[in-house]
């Protein structure tokens, strides 16, 4: 039973809740129960039938309404007196700004992405609010509590950061099914439905020794006397067979590797089994979001491990169906993984390149999970979850440091328990975010340009939306949408020159201040020259430290469809990441239950921290079509330290 002091504190707050997925349909049912009667829900997706079976105030006649404004609606039906407002909208748009936080005693993150969560990490601090966190996946959870100048901030410590290879793994030597995913979405699908003029390695062109009529044509352009049959067929044969062949005569490459078997049509599949292709499409459903190659096909089971025949028919028969139902859409199409034929394709298409490199088939099942990076929630996790954010909410509103826990969900018991509290941990003092810690880039200056440093570390490793980039007093670089005309042109001018060519140049040795005004963060950055980089441990050819301790994870990660010069990887694994132990070594799950069933308390008992050992990787709420969004950087040895 709630106390005065509590259900006073609850009935006078006014609460922000950040995402109406999985965890935020489950914590406004638990807000509105208990008892609070200001809320406000910002959310931009719509409801989709994925979400049905965890999102409980969803039902089928409201795909493809608004989540916040249908949750309101649902809940206000069994307590109508309270109110709550719906936001149709990004988080990060202009109208949520600082002074907007400003108005909330609490805000509570149920968010499925980690730029949207250091967006509003960096708002609440901005703010001077507190912010509770939550993130969910399958049975693991994790509910923690930010209060500036209290705890940490969410980005005190970095996040896990997306396994990259250089392209010639993913084009030239994989190893994994997951590299064989990403070739075939992001380089075979893209070429084929995306951007013809995407620069990748899948159009080799026939040498001179060949008996080639045309050495110079484009495969990937379809002739006019083609027809589907023909063009698939050619398709099939050029990156299954004669690019493959064409790799294999670097025998160099080979050396240490097993060498790859070049596929062609003729050699899987007979004529009459190419003709007997699409005879059994009246059977299907013809509406273009349901067109289906296995219906086509006859093949009803997603979690078939299909032969190779099979998956070249798959193939075929997919790309027919795109060319006849679809090919309005040619040239803009991006992978989605509700969208079943480009899923389909997918699959059929890297499971055809795993057999030539002798790598396991998958069932179409575990090709979208790949593919769609899924980790599929559970919707008791969830309520689970959403029941401590409104404890460490409630403990917010009454100023009761001493009570803050952050909560892990544990998947197997440890001495008993599903729940492990820890104590919150005092801030970074080398967090950029909140310290404001100067940071080290090293890059070559002479060959690197301005867009690149703003694209992938202001960006991508900074999470700043609008950044204004400073050297000294000089603006070399600012973003946004009311620039005059005359002032934008300048910078995208910029954008294009390498760092030391820059007015006034960037050398080593240069401080550059980067912020974002609509964040209110600013960070310094120490740049220091370095001509080389190794390519498979530093693709990006640049290196940010000071703040974070570059490592990789090779876990669930995600194919950003960026250039090819670098791929992120979606890949499934039995081990669970904890941030790494003293020594940097990794636990699994079962490890760490192991561990804890040797502390005999779960406050600290001496001067090792059990957060050192025990923070779980954080989690990402599953809420929104399943994903699981990965994070950032991995933290290198922990040396964080208990509130007292």
């Amino acid at each position: 039973m709630a106390s005065w002091s509590q259900l006073e504190a609850i009935k006078t707050a006014k609460v922000l809740m950040v995402g109406a997925g999985g965890i935020g349909c489950e914590l406004l049912k638990t807000l509105a129960l208990s008892g609070f009667q200001d809320i406000h829900i910002i959310d931009m997706d719509t409801i989709e039938v994925s979400n049905l079976n965890r999102q409980f105030l969803f039902r089928q006649s409201h795909v493809g309404q608004s989540k916040a404004k249908v949750a309101r609606d649902a809940v206000l039906k069994f307590r109508p007196h309270i109110s709550i407002t719906p936001h149709h909208a990004n988080v990060k748009d202009p109208e949520f700004n600082v002074d907007f936080f400003k108005d909330f005693n609490v805000v509570l993150n149920g968010l499925d992405n980690l730029d949207a969560r250091r967006h509003v990490n960096r708002l609440c601090l901005a703010a001077g609010v507190p912010l509770v966190e939550s993130g969910t996946t399958g049975f693991l959870g994790q509910v923690t509590v930010h209060v500036k100048g209290k705890t940490e901030c969410y980005e005190c410590q970095p996040k896990p950061t997306p396994k990259t290879y250089p392209v010639c793994t993913i084009t030239s030597t994989p190893s994994k099914f997951v590299h064989c995913i990403v070739w075939a979405k992001d380089l075979l699908f893209a070429k084929l439905f995306g951007d013809k003029n995407q620069e990748n390695d899948l159009n080799v062109h026939p040498s001179a020794g060949t008996n080639s009529t045309n050495p110079t044509e484009d495969v990937f352009e379809r002739r006019a006397d083609e027809d589907p049959e023909q063009y698939g067929r050619k398709i099939y044969d050029h990156v299954f067979g004669y690019n493959i062949q064409v790799a294999l005569a670097n025998e160099e490459t080979w050396k240490n590797r097993n060498k790859p078997r070049p596929v062609y049509v003729r050699d899987v599949l007979p004529d009459k089994l190419i003709q007997q292709n699409g005879s059994l499409e009246k059977n299907c459903v013809t509406e273009e979001s349901a067109v289906s190659a296995m219906s086509s096909l006859g093949l009803k089971n997603p979690q078939d491990v299909w032969s190779l025949a099979e998956n070249s028919r798959i193939f075929l028969e997919a790309l027919r169906l795109f060319i006849e139902k679809r090919q309005k859409d040619f040239g803009n199409l991006a992978f989605d993984k509700d969208d079943q034929l480009a899923v389909e394709f997918v699959t059929a298409a890297a499971n055809v390149r795993a057999s030539s490199f002798g790598i396991s088939l998958h069932s179409l099942f575990e090709a979208k999970g790949i593919a769609g990076n899924i980790v599929h929630a559970v919707a008791t996790t969830n309520a689970v979850i959403a029941g401590l954010i409104v404890i460490e909410a409630i403990k917010v509103l009454q100023g009761d440091f001493q009570n803050y826990r952050m909560t892990y969900c544990l998947e197997h018991p440890s001495r008993k328990m599903l729940l492990m509290p820890v104590q919150p941990f005092e801030a970074n003092k080398s967090c950029y975010v909140c310290s404001e810690t100067p940071l080290l880039l090293e890059i070559n200056t002479r060959t690197s340009k301005l867009r690149d440093f703003v694209e992938k570390i202001v960006k991508n490793k900074l999470g700043m939306n609008l950044p204004l980039i400073m050297h000294g007093s000089t603006l070399i670089f600012e973003a946004g949408d009311d620039l005059e005309e005359d002032v934008a042109a300048n910078y995208a001018l910029n954008l294009d020159k390498a760092l030391a060519e820059l007015p006034p140049p960037v050398t080593s040795g240069t401080v550059l201040t980067v912020e974002d005004l609509r964040q209110e963060l600013s960070c310094n950055i120490n740049i220091k020259h370095r001509e080389e980089f190794d390519e498979e441990k530093e693709p990006d050819g640049m290196v940010l430290s000071g703040w974070v301790t570059p490592t990789e994870k090779d876990t669930r990660v995600v194919s950003n469809g960026e250039s090819t010069s670098t791929a992120q990887l979606a890949e499934k694994s039995d081990e669970v990441e904890t941030a790494p132990d003293r020594s940097g070594t990794k636990r699994k799950l079962s490890e760490m239950s192991e561990m804890m069933d040797n502390i005999h308390d779960t406050k600290p008992c001496s001067s090792l921290d059990i957060g050192d050992q025990l923070n779980p990787q954080e989690v990402e709420d599953n809420g929104d079509d399943d994903d699981i969004v990965v994070l950032d950087e991995s933290p290198g040895p922990s040396k964080r330290k208990k509130l007292q």
